[in-house]
């Protein structure tokens, strides 16, 4: 591992403390409450932040900070905070995956918490869905899995060559770059029997993990979107695409950078049907 003053610690012990700091964050979901959203709109029509999302992230933080004092934190609401003397561990927070489902209470949200070491590997994440009683988690090397009402699954990705499969995707808030993509739709849903679209990037990853969709793919996601969902595809078995951003502790990627880029996850079979 590179970086100065990185102490070495397994992914295991890294996935307890993202679960315990996912679990803080979907505990302020938990308690959603209509007349308390305070939204607000953070430029693009439909890109919205409420008080849940700051608070929530609020809530991942604190548990990070007691844990891993010396660890470099980026959130989608306060951006990043790097420790003087930086241990080379990252965690990318998404507190509120999926903000306009909640406000419209639509169950398909939830935070998500990874952590990469100094080299940019994804070591833990950890989506936590309140509304839907679903908790994904990977640590790298150690397999996928779902809690679920009481029960503990491993995650396996999509059933190989199955009928009617089914692709999950979304769609860009700018509306020029929507219409790029609606012209590639077509194109990109060939070969499926369907489609979904259920507005929560890191959930979508999971549900290729847990094999409810056959394949996602999406372009111009943000690191957080993905950085947990992806690292859980991949630990399920499934051929999974990230974008080669630049690091948020670098000043991140320009909207160009971004929106040129592919977030993927799929059987390997269906891996050819994503534009490179």
């Amino acid at each position: 591992m590179s970086g100065a003053g990185a102490a070495l610690i397994s992914p295991a012990e890294l996935l307890e403390v993202a679960r315990e700091a996912a679990a803080a964050g979907a505990q302020v979901l938990a308690g959603r409450n209509g007349d308390a959203l305070q939204v607000s709109n953070k430029g693009d029509a439909g890109d919205w932040v409420t008080a849940f999302d700051v608070a929530a992230e609020n809530a991942v933080r604190d548990v990070i900070a007691a844990a891993r004092p010396g660890d470099s934190i980026t959130g989608e609401e306060h951006g990043t905070t790097r420790p003087a003397e930086a241990s080379g561990y990252r965690w990318s927070i998404d507190p509120l995956d999926g903000t306009t489902n909640f406000i419209r209470n639509i169950v398909y949200y939830g935070t998500s918490v990874a952590v990469a070491d100094a080299d940019g590997a994804w070591l833990a994440g950890v989506v936590n869905a309140p509304a839907l009683g679903r908790i994904y988690y990977a640590a790298r090397g150690q397999g996928a899995w779902l809690e679920e009402a009481g029960t503990r699954t491993r995650l396996e990705g999509p059933v190989p060559g199955r009928k009617g499969q089914i692709l999950a995707t979304g769609f860009n808030y700018d509306p020029l770059v929507r219409s790029e993509q609606a012209a590639q739709f077509a194109g990109l849903l060939e070969g499926f029997a369907d489609v979904r679209r259920l507005g929560s990037a890191a959930l979508d990853l999971c549900m290729v993990a847990d094999g409810t969709h056959d394949a996602f793919g999406e372009r111009g996601l943000n690191e957080h979107d993905f950085s947990a969902g992806a690292l859980i595809a991949e630990e399920a078995g499934c051929w999974v695409r990230r974008p080669r951003l630049t690091s948020p502790l670098d000043g991140g990627p320009t909207d160009e950078e971004r929106l040129d880029a592919w977030t993927c996850a799929a059987s390997l079979e269906l891996s050819g049907k994503f534009p490179l």
